[in-house]
């Protein structure tokens, strides 16, 4: 195995600025999506655009406010991921730091200045910043006034964002993404894209309309970045995760392939630069217009991503409508046929170490790019015993395994791999539960799911367990 990844592997773990920032109100920050998605069970309603919520109402919790509070406590935390040996740390921008409504004419300046002090601080630690640009994240003002991303007018505020960002951060960004999970507007429209419906609309309709204008605007963004510095990197962002058919029945086998193609459609288009086919006649056939015009042909057809940057938490089963008696999953927003043969993590999703290998090998095939798996890890309850530590075993297995498996796919696959983050070095806010007893980190976090607690910094087993697998370059994983 000696020698699996290259010299200059990119090791790291990866955050978003709404799980993690806190300081909602601080600064000129404006209000966001994500801001306004409460802990508990209405949380889901909300995110996937089926309650509307669009202000803090009484009687409930909002995580993202505090976080973690990484606001004020970047330098802690980023000395920590320098501690386990990150070559890079994958981080979002809050577009409302920086547009407090998203549509302005100018920026504010302290939101540009915070960023500046987190990306200085990483250099001077040695550490290359990977950015999203926009992580779940969309200005509560522009889905309260154009609707979101149903809305063209915001491919033109995006574009703005864009350009502030380049060339403000140029030499300091090598590597950027557009959007985070982009796929996700077609599960959870409302985090993914500040969709909200009314009563009667045609959510498909709405979605893919949000998803064009948001491919639209990634290709914008990939222009302007390679204008302003040719040396910086585009990528894509995928959840990703290969649907398997439940069964060798023919009805399995097309609705994986279906289910594949609705995944993958997003990089089809970021990738190739054009819509494949049977995109093309699906929407077709289900009399959706996403409003293509001259124009977004050609700034797709020319500003193709430089890498794929992709999450993987677990592949998903698809059943035929012919097999409908098929247990059911109960884990994340891929809902679908439960895999027997997988034993799931304390939230219901699948764990799939070789999933990960086939996973590679899929987007490779597909599109001979470089790839970056920007999210991976073990959501998990953590118990810190009396003398202060925390024995996850359970997630350094989940690690090993899965490194070991893309280990695999780049040594005995030839998969051109640039790096790995871990999703959560450090305890965060959960996305899809707003939960903080879900921890996926490396580095404890005094805080729980009614936002109580000291915010403490406590290194766990797997601090010492992952500093020694990026200091072997992913050779050590005992």
């Amino acid at each position: 195995m000696h020698g699996a990844f290259r010299k200059d592997f990119l090791w790291g773990g990866a955050t978003a600025a709404n799980q993690c920032e806190g300081a909602y109100n601080v600064d000129g920050r404006g209000l966001a999506n994500v801001d306004v998605a409460p802990h508990g069970p209405e949380r889901y309603a909300v995110v996937s655009g089926q309650r509307k919520m669009l202000d803090f109402e009484d009687g409930y919790y909002y995580p993202a406010q505090t976080g973690i509070d990484f606001y004020h406590h970047y330098k802690e935390d980023i000395a920590l991921f320098a501690e386990m040996g990150f070559k890079t740390f994958r981080m979002s921008l809050a577009w409302t730091r920086i547009f407090p409504n998203g549509d302005e004419a100018e920026p504010n300046e302290a939101g540009l200045a915070f960023y500046e002090d987190v990306f200085r601080e990483c250099q001077a630690h040695g550490i290359e910043p990977l950015v999203t640009i926009t992580h779940f994240d969309c200005p509560i003002h522009l889905i309260k006034e154009y609707g979101g991303w149903r809305n063209r007018k915001l491919i033109d505020f995006y574009k703005n964002l864009a350009t502030t960002i380049f060339t403000r951060y140029k030499g300091l960004v090598k590597y950027w993404l557009t959007f985070n999970e982009i796929n996700m507007i077609l599960h959870l429209p409302f985090m993914g894209a500040g969709l909200v419906f009314e009563e009667g609309e045609n959510k498909e309709a709405v979605e893919y309309l949000a998803a064009h204008n948001e491919l639209v605007a990634s290709a914008w963004a990939t222009k302007i970045a390679h204008e302003i510095d040719p040396e910086v990197k585009i990528g894509c962002m995928l959840a990703a995760g290969s649907y398997y058919p439940y069964s060798c029945r023919p009805g399995d086998v097309r609705q994986a392939q279906l289910d594949n193609q609705d995944n993958y459609f997003f990089v089809d288009v970021q990738s190739r630069g054009y819509y494949p086919a049977y995109a093309v006649k699906k929407l077709e056939r289900l009399g959706i217009d996403v409003g293509m015009t001259d124009e977004d042909r050609e700034i797709l057809a020319a500003n193709t991503v430089d890498f794929i940057s992709f999450s993987y938490y677990s592949t998903r089963c698809s059943a035929g409508a012919d097999n409908p008696d098929v247990e059911k999953t109960k884990g994340n927003a891929f809902a679908g046929a439960k895999n027997p043969y997988l034993q799931e993590s304390q939230w219901g999703w699948a764990i799939d170490p070789l999933g990960f290998r086939i996973t590679l090998n899929d987007l490779y095939d597909r599109y001979q790019k470089p790839l970056f798996v920007v999210e991976n890890g073990l959501g998990a309850k953590d118990v810190v015993e009396e003398d202060g530590s925390i024995n996850d075993d359970y997630r350094i297995d989940y690690l090993r395994q899965h490194i070991a498996a893309m280990r695999d796919a780049v040594t005995e696959d030839g998969v051109d791999l640039l790096g790995y983050t871990t999703w959560g070095p450090i305890d965060l806010v959960s996305a899809g539960t707003g939960e903080m007893s879900k921890r996926y980190g490396f580095i404890y976090v005094d805080r729980d799911d009614a936002g109580n607690g000291t915010l403490k910094r406590s290194k766990k087993k797997s601090f010492d367990w992952y500093k020694k697998v990026i200091a072997t370059n992913g050779e050590d994983l005992a």
